[in-house]
């Protein structure tokens, strides 16, 4: 037997493979087709928290050791929050000035380290 084609365009969970889940439909073209999203994906899950990648903060080895404690706890800080929150980035009133270079090249090859502890290079656990 085949598959019927109108059945595909209601919530027919034939209409996905095994691994995903139908979430109503979608144009694809001219075509009105079902819109297959993986089971693992959609809302969050209680408990779970949207975004909230880091919270690690890194800058340039220099601008960290011109920094006093409290300008460097004060990043930190705001970076868990943020993190806490389901947020990826921290607020823009945290922002470090003077971390600027030349160009590009240069920015890239400063000796970047975690904020909280310096003797980490950015990225190590």
């Amino acid at each position: 037997m085949g598959f019927n084609i109108n059945n595909r365009h209601s919530n027919n969970p034939l209409a996905c493979w095994k691994s995903h889940v139908q979430r109503g439909t979608k144009m694809k073209g001219s075509r009105r087709v079902p819109n297959c999203v993986p089971r693992s994906s959609g809302p969050a899950q209680k408990g779970s928290v949207k975004g909230g990648g880091t919270k690690k903060v890194c800058l340039p080895k220099a601008k960290i050791a011109s920094m006093s404690q409290q300008e460097r706890q004060k990043v930190v800080s705001a970076k868990q929050k943020a993190g806490r929150a389901g947020k990826y980035k921290r607020s823009s009133s945290s922002n470090v000035t003077g971390t600027a270079s030349k160009n590009l090249k240069d920015w890239v090859k400063q000796d970047w380290r975690q904020v909280g502890d310096p003797s980490k290079k950015c990225g190590e656990k």
